[in-house]
């Protein structure tokens, strides 16, 4: 990145806060505010004004620095807009003119040039313009994992999971932008009593819609959704799948419960947008032998206790 492509890129925000700080040493150098080691330490900060007509932006530096100066905030903010002001005439300048207002602001408005560069950056590269490049950031080559959504495929996504997938694509999406390398999960919960239950639910409506007298067994899921996977199953394996023995057809029914379940999701999912870069399998964790060699490992170490029935993990340790 050249250093005018780096300049295009970096907001008028960032510059104009800079310009305030640059007015702040010029005030000192110039004698018309004290030098003070605690006021240069005192970081200077802009925001939007909440009425627009007071400036493009504005600074509270005044306020803050009148404890470390021992002066009245209206006179540390005259001699800050004065030593802003300065810049202000110069070519290039971020800043137009810097004005002295209220209890102690100073309301800032940017030059036409600063903008006007800034449009033509933005319209230059409108797809990158304020990435931040990863050989630049802070955060270069850092990477993290952020894992989202996660539902448990034993029925559709509802609106709790778009909210999820929302804000876990934008948060994956920030830290790209910000310079981070960012890995996208989505952890499947394909183990356990719930998966137990939903392919013991879907051979009920299977047998149901076959008519054979089922019912859904206790903590089971009775969504009219499984009816329509128990009509796909039909129609898929064929009206003789109703009659395998109840091992066969409920290990078979959990497999195609789990595989139509994900294809829905991963559906919706592409349709809102959002897109994972990993899909951890949960039962995989387990059939590959980590889970237990993480609990024996723990164990070795004597972080685990067995009370009422259970292992714990010793977290006071």
């Amino acid at each position: 990145m050249t250093t005018k492509e780096a300049a295009a890129r970096t907001t008028l925000r960032a510059r104009a806060r800079d310009a305030v700080g640059r007015g702040l040493d010029r005030a000192i150098q110039t004698g018309a505010l004290p030098d003070s080691p605690e006021a240069r330490s005192v970081a200077a900060e802009v925001s939007r004004p909440a009425n627009p007509e007071h400036g493009d932006l504005a600074t509270n530096l005044a306020l803050r620095l009148a404890r470390p100066l021992r002066m009245a905030p209206p006179a540390i903010a005259a001699a800050l807009a004065a030593a802003i002001d300065v810049e202000a005439a110069g070519s290039g300048a971020i800043v137009a003119s810097a004005e002295a207002a209220g209890p102690g602001f100073v309301n800032l408005r940017f030059s036409d040039s600063a903008l006007e560069a800034t449009i033509d950056a933005i319209r230059a590269d409108p797809a990158s313009w304020g990435r931040v490049a990863a050989d630049a950031a802070a955060s270069a080559g850092r990477r993290v994992n952020v894992e989202f959504v996660s539902a448990n495929p034993t029925g559709p996504l509802h609106v709790g999971h778009g909210r999820g997938a929302a804000l876990g694509d934008a948060i994956a999406a920030l830290l790209e932008w910000t310079g981070h390398r960012v890995t996208r999960e989505f952890y499947i919960n394909d183990a356990g009593v719930q998966i137990d239950r939903l392919a013991l639910s879907l051979w009920a409506r299977v047998r149901e819609l076959a008519g054979h007298p089922a019912a859904i067994p206790e903590g089971g899921y009775h969504g009219d959704y499984l009816k329509e996977i128990a009509r796909e199953v039909l129609d898929l394996e064929g009206r003789g799948f109703a009659d395998l023995p109840e091992d066969e057809g409920v290990r078979r029914s959990r497999a195609l419960a789990l595989r139509m379940q994900r294809v829905e999701q991963d559906r919706d999912l592409a349709d809102f947008g959002v897109r994972f870069d990993v899909m951890s399998s949960e039962q995989l964790i387990y059939d590959s032998g980590r889970v237990d060699r993480a609990l024996r490992l723990l164990h070795e170490r004597a972080l685990t206790f067995e009370a009422d029935g259970a292992l714990w993990l010793r977290t006071t340790a």
